[in-house]
């Protein structure tokens, strides 16, 4: 009669635990968006981690640069911090979050701002201040299209002068 022994050790399965920080880290990383072979969007970011469900993360900053058909930077939105929603197409920026219409010489300032690519609109439920050359609005909640030509607000806060 022959017997096999072996001497194992239940695992306490408690212990484990499934892994679910980054699969991937990028630096320096750039990301373009092209339409008609035309560039349409510039992502950039020093830092970008990326997790297993396709989500990614933007720790150290974000920047986004809109540019026109003519290839004429338009738009940009900066975030001290940025988060991609893979499953909802969304890009999420945090903290201070400056948006800058170059070509209407129009500023935004939140503390969180979220662009939808695919409904290329720019939108939050914070508080808002937009400077323009001749005035400057505050408020709570805004939308506006991704350029950040056409916006308005939710909840319009203080005086608003030089009303068109």
């Amino acid at each position: 009669m022959t017997g096999i022994v072996s001497c194992r050790e239940d695992v306490d399965k408690s212990q484990l635990e499934t892994y679910e920080g980054p699969i991937r880290t990028s630096h320096q990383m750039e990301l373009l968006h092209s339409d008609s072979a035309l560039v349409r969007t510039k992502l950039m970011a020093d830092k970008q981690l990326e997790f297993r469900n396709g989500d990614n993360e933007f720790p150290e900053g974000i920047v986004i640069h809109f540019f026109e058909k003519d290839g004429t930077l338009s738009t940009t939105i900066r975030a001290d911090r940025g988060y991609y929603d893979r499953k909802n197409n969304l890009y999420r920026g945090e903290g201070d979050v400056q948006v800058h219409n170059i070509l209407k010489e129009q500023k935004l300032s939140s503390e969180e701002l979220f662009w939808d690519r695919a409904k290329k609109k720019i939108y939050t439920d914070k508080f808002v201040t937009v400077e323009e050359p001749d005035r400057t609005i505050k408020g709570t909640g805004m939308e506006a299209d991704e350029g950040f030509n056409d916006y308005k607000f939710k909840k319009v806060t203080g005086r608003i002068e030089n009303v068109l």
